[in-house]
């Protein structure tokens, strides 16, 4: 695929979907919270677990006042909560310890924190702080590789692809273009490809 035709991809999503994601937060400190938590669960869920868990425990600070036990009865239905708990809690010791209490704002003091990989620092980078990153989660993964935006095995290789064939400007709203496309229309089981709006630009690897 050609970077016109990537374009035109990202155009066209634009007008279908929002570039905002769909977790709830107030700062940047709540945002890297949810996405912890959004590992292998649904944002609904993730939002309905903070909206609770924000209302005493909002700051880094706050947070620490808990713990690990009572932090993973707050985080229990998200899943994985014995190791978001104590991700969630070491991460904000970091925060607190190296960079005076406030998330850092570039992608590698915040893959610094513990617990956060690539993909966390790349959403909270872009989404907190306007940054031109690409995060590549199992949507963008799927969706990017079967629409032929890309052509990799592994995220990484993915993420560079990606960054090579979509303008910079475009990077980190095209994450959430991808993300909603795969949600609505490229499922990973039962992709509507009669119903999607790139069906004529997608070029269907379909395994």
């Amino acid at each position: 695929m050609d970077r016109s035709k990537a374009a035109l991809i990202v155009q066209t999503l634009a007008g279908i979907f929002t570039d905002k994601p769909a977790l709830k937060f107030n700062s940047p400190y709540q945002l890297l919270v949810a996405v912890i938590l959004s590992a292998q669960c649904t944002d609904e869920r993730v939002n309905k677990v903070t909206a609770e868990l924000f209302k005493k425990y909002d700051t880094p600070e706050k947070m620490l006042a808990l713990s690990a036990e009572e932090l993973e009865k707050y985080i229990f239905s998200c899943g994985l909560y014995k190791t978001k708990a104590a991700h969630i809690l070491s991460a904000s010791a970091d925060i607190i310890d190296k960079f005076g209490g406030e998330v850092p704002d570039n992608p590698e003091d915040l893959r610094s924190l513990a617990g956060v990989g690539r993909k966390t620092a790349n959403v909270v980078y872009s989404v907190a702080f306007h940054g031109n990153a690409i995060a590549v989660d199992t949507h963008v993964f799927r969706v990017s590789n079967r629409i032929g935006l890309a052509n990799a095995d592994d995220v990484l290789k993915t993420e560079n692809q990606l960054m090579a064939i979509i303008d910079e400007k475009d990077w980190s709203r095209s994450h959430h273009y991808l993300i909603y496309l795969g949600r609505s229309f490229c499922s990973a089981k039962s992709p509507k490809c009669g119903e999607c709006p790139i069906n004529a630009l997608c070029e269907k690897k379909l395994k």
